[in-house]
C-alpha cells in the first residue's frame, strides 16, 4: 500500500513517504474570518476532511491543523466600515465557519490557532530572520529580502525579475519593491501589538510560518490550501521558514476553486453563496456530496442543476441502504475494510471520482441481489458501501447525520403522518381494484415532489429530485 499526492513543488504525483514512520502532519491554511463562508471555502476543509480520513483509515496517526487568520487588512477595513472592534467581526465569522465545517461532517482539527494567539512566536521569527540578513527595519515595518533567499519562487514557477509583488497601505522604506512586509507599522486606530521595532500588527504570510513550526515544528509532512494561495502567500511561507532554518512541508498539495460564470467564488467579486444559505435549500449531506466528490484538484462550477444530480446520485445510494435495512430486519455494520478496487482508487492522489463509481457499483450489485430475493448479498454489499461512504464522511447512517433533517427544516414527521392518509387511500382504492384511481393518486404525489415505492413491507415514500 502506497499513497500517492500531487505535489505542487515537484509538479507531479508522488509517493507519500511519511517523515515520521505511522504519522501524518498536515497544515491546512484555514479561514481569513472576514465574513461568513460560502461554499468555495468550505470545500478546501472538505477536501482536506476526505484526506484526512483516508490517511486514517490507512493506520496512520494524523495530527491536522487548520489555522485562524482573525486580523488581516480586510478585517480592519470591514471594523472601520462597520464601526464594530475587529475582534467582533473575527470572532463572529470564526463561530460561522465552525458552523460550515461542523454542518458538511468535517472533523474538528487537531489543533485550530488563532494569529493573534501567536506574536511572541512570530516575533521571534522576525528577530532570527534579520539576524540572519533575511530581513530587515524600515519606518516600522518588516520585511522579508527576497533575493536573499536563492529558492524564492520555486513553488511558483516565476521570474523574480517579472515579479509583482502585491503591496499594502503605508509600506514604506521597501530597499525592493518585491520585499514583502512581515510586520507592519502601526497606524492611528487600528489594532496593534509591541516589537522591538515599535507597535505594528503581522503580515498574513508571517502568522502561518510561525504558527506552522510552533505546532508541527521545523519539518512535517504536508501543507494545503487552495490554488490561489501558491503565491503570493505559500510562496512567501517557504521563504520565511527556509531562511529562518526550518525544512518546513514536505509536500504541497492545493484544491481547485468553486467558480460561478467561469470566475472564481469570492466576496469581492459579489457571488458568493453562503453556506449558512446553503443548507437551508440542500440538505447538507447532499451539500457534501456535491463540494466533495469531484477530484479535490478539478474545478467546481457551481449551479442549481449540478446540485440536483448529486441530490438524485446521492438518493440512490440512500434508497439502497434503507431497502437492504428493511430486508435485514436492522442495522448492518460497515465491512473492516473497503472493496480492493475503492482503496486503489484513494491511494491515487485521493482519486474520489473512481472511488465513487466504485461506490455506485456496489449500489447496483445490491440491487440486482434485493431483486433476485439474496439478502445475504445484498447486506454484504451494503456493509461494503457504508465502510466506503465512511471514508468519504458520507455514510447516511452515522451519527453525525442521525438528526438531519430534509431541506432545513423539521417537518418530516408531519409530512410522513400526511402522505400516509394519502397513501391509506391508494391501498384502498387498489384493494377495491380502481387502478385509475390509485395510479392517479401516485401521479399526484410524483407531482408534488414525492416518489411512492411500493415494497413487501408496504409503501415509502421520499423527496424527489427538484
Amino acid at each position: 500500500m502506497t499513497i500517492r499526492l500531487h505535489d505542487t513543488n515537484a509538479r507531479q504525483i508522488r509517493d507519500f513517504v511519511p517523515l515520521t514512520a505511522g504519522c501524518v502532519s498536515i497544515y491546512l491554511c484555514g479561514a481569513t474570518v472576514q465574513a461568513a463562508p460560502h461554499i468555495g471555502h468550505i470545500r478546501s476543509g472538505l477536501n482536506f476532511d476526505i484526506m484526512r480520513r483516508w490517511f486514517e483509515y490507512r493506520g496512520y496517526d494524523v495530527t491536522f491543523i487548520r489555522n485562524v487568520t482573525d486580523i488581516d487588512d480586510k478585517i480592519i477595513k470591514k471594523s472601520a466600515e462597520q464601526n464594530r472592534p475587529w475582534w467582533s467581526i473575527g470572532y463572529e465569522n470564526e463561530r460561522a465557519f465552525n458552523d460550515g465545517y461542523d454542518v458538511l461532517g468535517c472533523l474538528p482539527p487537531t489543533y485550530e490557532p488563532r494569529a493573534t494567539g501567536h506574536i511572541t512566536e512570530m516575533v521571534e521569527m522576525m528577530r532570527g530572520l534579520i539576524e540572519r540578513g533575511h530581513a530587515y527595519e524600515a519606518d516600522g515595518n518588516v520585511y522579508f529580502d527576497v533575493r536573499s533567499y536563492e529558492g524564492y519562487l520555486e513553488l511558483s514557477n516565476q521570474d523574480l525579475d517579472d515579479l509583482r509583488q502585491p503591496s499594502g497601505d503605508n509600506e514604506t522604506g521597501k530597499r525592493d519593491k518585491r520585499d514583502f512586509a512581515m510586520w507592519k507599522a502601526a497606524k492611528p486606530g487600528e489594532p496593534s501589538w509591541e516589537t522591538p521595532w515599535g507597535r505594528g500588527r503581522p503580515g498574513w504570510h508571517l502568522e502561518c510560518s510561525a504558527m506552522a513550526h510552533k505546532y508541527l515544528g521545523r519539518a512535517f509532512d504536508i501543507h494545503g490550501g487552495g490554488i490561489d494561495l501558491i503565491f503570493p502567500h505559500h510562496e512567501n511561507e517557504i521563504a520565511q521558514a527556509k531562511a529562518y532554518g526550518d525544512d518546513f512541508a514536505k509536500y504541497w498539495v492545493h484544491n481547485g476553486w468553486v467558480t460561478l460564470a467561469g470566475e472564481k467564488m469570492s466576496k469581492s467579486l459579489g457571488n458568493s453563496v453562503l453556506v449558512s444559505e446553503m443548507v437551508k435549500q440542500w440538505r447538507p449531506i447532499v451539500l457534501r456530496y456535491y463540494l466533495g466528490t469531484p477530484h479535490y484538484r478539478s474545478m467546481i462550477e457551481y449551479s442549481a442543476d449540478a446540485l440536483r444530480e448529486a441530490e438524485s446520485a446521492f438518493a440512490r445510494i440512500e434508497g439502497f441502504v434503507q431497502r437492504v435495512i428493511e430486508k435485514a430486519g436492522g442495522v448492518v455494520a460497515p465491512a473492516a475494510e473497503v472493496p480492493p478496487a475503492f482503496a486503489e482508487a484513494m491511494d491515487d492522489d485521493l482519486g474520489v471520482p473512481q472511488a465513487l463509481a466504485v461506490v455506485h457499483t456496489t449500489v447496483r450489485q445490491g440491487n440486482s441481489a434485493l431483486a433476485a430475493d439474496d439478502k445475504e448479498a445484498a447486506v454484504a454489499r451494503l456493509a461494503e458501501v457504508r465502510a466506503m461512504l465512511g471514508v468519504l464522511g458520507l455514510d447516511p447512517l452515522d451519527a453525525h447525520w442521525a438528526g438531519e433533517t430534509d431541506r432545513g427544516e423539521d417537518l418530516h414527521g408531519v409530512v410522513d403522518t400526511l402522505v400516509r392518509l394519502v397513501l391509506d387511500q391508494r391501498q384502498s382504492a387498489r384493494e377495491r381494484k380502481d387502478w385509475t384511481a390509485a395510479d392517479a393518486i401516485r401521479d399526484q404525489l410524483n407531482q408534488s415532489g414525492l416518489v411512492i415505492e411500493d415494497s413487501p413491507g408496504g409503501p415509502r415514500w421520499t423527496l424527489g429530485p427538484r
